[in-house]
């Protein structure tokens, strides 16, 4: 099945029929002779390859998962304490385009560099640092980040859960729906973005019912996509994509993590309220 997940889809390694994951494999997604054949043997347990070749696994994406999301929240700490006033505006700018454009590099690759992810993890997290101390200035409260951090990730493991235990499928038409919604949703926030430089304010990124709106679709959204991204990892390990496709694994559950924060971290802080 080739991935729809725009971050995924770049690699034949989660396109199940294309190319091998180690040396004796069968295609991914065809029969393997290390599988159940003719002669009925039971499948051999994979050794020997050397570690770049060998098939990726649910711990390599989880430790590579934790490396970048850790790179994320070390920057954003630091970026929380060190950066002056006077350059918190220019800071979050620059962390937030230098993180889109890098997102958009690693996305269209073929192969994901795991030192360009934590240049880009770093950037997200100035992005992430700035941001989530002005809100929290904003409240009032700096516990609002501990809250929406807990949020996030139980958000992300009760959409694990969901997944897992209800058999979730991801059919080409929810596929479907999950994308041109998740480029709808960028298009209208690209669009709000060039009326604000023409001081047109929409609201979308505010702190009014307008804002509350957009930040609920974004988490929605996030959740949705979060179900494409276990969906297509659990296709690699099955499939026997190469080690080092843990790294767009890694990518692409970074992207829609920090994007679920964000759109909590929103809602929490409307429903709040500031000070």
């Amino acid at each position: 099945m080739q991935s729809s997940n725009p971050v995924l889809n770049r690699s034949s390694a989660f396109a199940p029929g294309q190319g091998q994951a180690y040396p004796g494999a069968a295609p991914y997604g065809q029969p393997s002779s290390y599988g159940y054949g003719g002669s009925g043997m039971p499948p051999q347990q994979y050794q020997g390859a050397p570690a770049a070749s060998r098939p990726m696994t649910m711990d390599d994406v989880i430790v590579r998962t934790a490396a970048t999301l850790g790179v994320v929240a070390v920057v954003a700490a630091i970026a929380w304490k060190a950066v002056p006033v006077e350059l918190v505006r220019p800071a979050f700018l620059a962390g937030a385009l230098v993180a889109f454009a890098i997102a958009m590099v690693l996305s269209f690759s073929r192969r994901v560099n795991p030192v360009l992810l934590m240049v880009y993890a770093a950037a997200e997290g100035v992005f992430l640092g700035i941001g989530s101390k002005f809100i929290a200035h904003w409240v009032g409260d700096s516990g609002i980040i501990v809250q929406a951090v807990l949020a996030t990730m139980v958000t992300a493991g009760l959409t694990l859960a969901t997944y897992k235990y209800f058999a979730i499928k991801v059919t080409p038409k929810f596929t479907r729906m999950v994308i041109i919604g998740t480029m709808g949703f960028a298009g209208v926030l690209v669009i709000n973005l060039l009326l604000s430089l023409f001081g047109v304010q929409t609201g979308i990124n505010g702190f009014g019912p307008m804002g509350l709106l957009f930040a609920a679709l974004g988490a929605g959204l996030a959740v949705f996509n979060l179900i494409l991204d276990f969906d297509m990892i659990e296709q690699g390990v099955r499939h026997g994509a190469p080690q080092n496709e843990a790294w767009r694994a890694a990518f692409g559950l970074t992207v829609t993590l920090v994007w679920l924060y964000w759109n909590i971290l929103r809602i929490l802080a409307i429903l709040r309220g500031g000070d």
